[in-house]
């Protein structure tokens, strides 16, 4: 009901009060997300009087006394009523009547908006989708990509805050979380956060020592475990010297996740390229922001894996050859997920916002992702050429189809609109 008076959906010009005189809505107010009334200043012209003041709706209303708004004073600015049945009458703390009227929509609204949010697809509009235009498609993109970003530049701006504006601490616990591909993103940031850059870069001129903090904290390591592996038990001793000598807790093995991820893809080897990073100091922010091309930017994620890791995803699977710790879509997804959301958000904090352009260049210039929710979008018709337009997916998908959210999505709108304006 709110839906339908916020974007004026009724089905009929010539609407009355439920005592019959005539109304003309000329603006029907501001939605309010707070407590009061649900619409501030609606401007309401009733039997040629006009009014100005709030506006409540209910589908019922009866609902009016059961909310016990007759009783509280927030409500005595209400110049109407809006209601879907007509069940009572309505009136302020001092008795004065306020006027009601019924609010006429199309049965297909209805109808529509309950397929949409009842069904069991995981795109409800799969089948409509096809006949949207192709400029309503592009702009709802481009806003949804907009909206992406900027939901994971308030996740920076915390770590920012959090670390009193230190960008490389911001783009270590950013990377960290990344490396996590989805499935251990959560372990990954706990990781880094358990084990801060700064007590890293005190051991920075050793890799074992990164290795042993990094696989210690991530609770990858027991002397009891691999007894014929030197460099397991190597970075066994140094952890518990280590953690002994900084009082440092592990976080829970059980939170690493391996099953139905490629060997390749193990968290172990994860963990070894961000000691990789850490090795001689961590300064990837500062080459982020220096690196000026997307082939400087991948350069600086394109890392070969030396020593143990040359040969081995885990501590028990080895294997001829393992040296490139990321493929070329693996560091696309690092681009998408760690460096174009750093750069949108240090344009917001730095006001630099060519930092901005190059996020939104670089998610242009980058392929779209392959995974589930891309594909069934483009089995929708929706064309997706690049990285921009596949978060932009993500984004409809988790933020609005998996939570039936059809209202407030351009498509849902439109087709909701469309079956509004029907005559009821």
């Amino acid at each position: 009901m709110q839906y339908i008076w916020q974007h004026r959906l009724w089905s009929l010009a010539d609407m009355t009060t439920v005592d019959g005189k005539p109304i003309r809505i000329i603006d029907p107010g501001t939605l309010n997300t707070d407590a009061g009334p649900d619409f501030f200043n609606a401007k309401i012209l009733i039997d040629n009087n006009m009014w100005v003041g709030n506006v409540e709706v209910h589908v019922r209303a009866s609902d009016w006394k059961k909310h016990h708004h007759d009783l509280d004073k927030a409500y005595d600015s209400v110049i109407l009523h809006v209601v879907e049945k007509d069940d009572a009458p309505v009136y302020r703390t001092n008795g004065e009547l306020i006027p009601q009227m019924v609010l006429h929509y199309a049965h297909d609204f209805g109808e529509r908006y309950s397929a949409l949010v009842a069904s069991t697809q995981s795109l409800p509009c799969a089948a409509l989708l096809r006949d949207t235009p192709s400029l309503t498609l592009s702009e709802w993109i481009q806003s949804l990509a907009f909206e992406r970003l900027q939901a994971k530049t308030e996740r920076i701006k915390a770590l920012y805050d959090n670390f009193c504006g230190s960008w490389e601490e911001v783009c270590y616990v950013t990377l960290s979380r990344n490396l996590g591909f989805g499935i251990n993103n959560d372990a990954f940031e706990r990781l880094a956060r358990r084990t801060p850059l700064r007590l890293l870069h005190k051991h920075c001129d050793s890799l074992l020592q990164i290795e042993a903090l990094l696989f210690g904290q991530a609770g990858m390591l027991n002397s009891s475990l691999h007894p014929h592996d030197a460099y397991y038990q190597q970075l066994c001793s140094e952890y518990a010297f280590l953690a002994n000598k900084f009082t440092l807790a592990p976080i829970e093995a059980e939170a690493w996740k391996s099953f139905r991820i490629r060997p390749q893809n193990f968290p172990h080897r994860r963990i070894a390229m961000l000691a990789h990073y850490i090795h001689n100091g961590f300064r990837l922010m500062e080459n982020i922001l220096n690196a000026t091309t997307e082939e400087a930017l991948r350069q600086l994620f394109t890392v070969e894996l030396t020593g143990y890791w040359a040969n081995h995803y885990s501590f028990a699977d080895t294997a001829t050859s393992a040296h490139k710790a990321l493929g070329n879509s693996s560091i696309d997804i690092i681009l998408i997920n760690t460096v174009a959301p750093l750069f949108y958000a240090h344009a917001a904090i730095t006001g630099n916002y060519d930092f901005a352009d190059r996020a939104i260049s670089l998610l242009e210039s980058l392929r779209a992702e392959k995974n589930s929710i891309v594909d069934t979008f483009v089995k929708a018709g929706v064309p997706c050429k690049d990285a921009l337009t596949s978060q932009a997916l993500i984004q409809a998908k988790r933020e609005y189809c998996d939570t039936r959210k059809c209202l407030y999505c351009a498509i849902g709108h439109r087709l909701l609109s469309q079956a509004a304006m029907k005559k009821p």
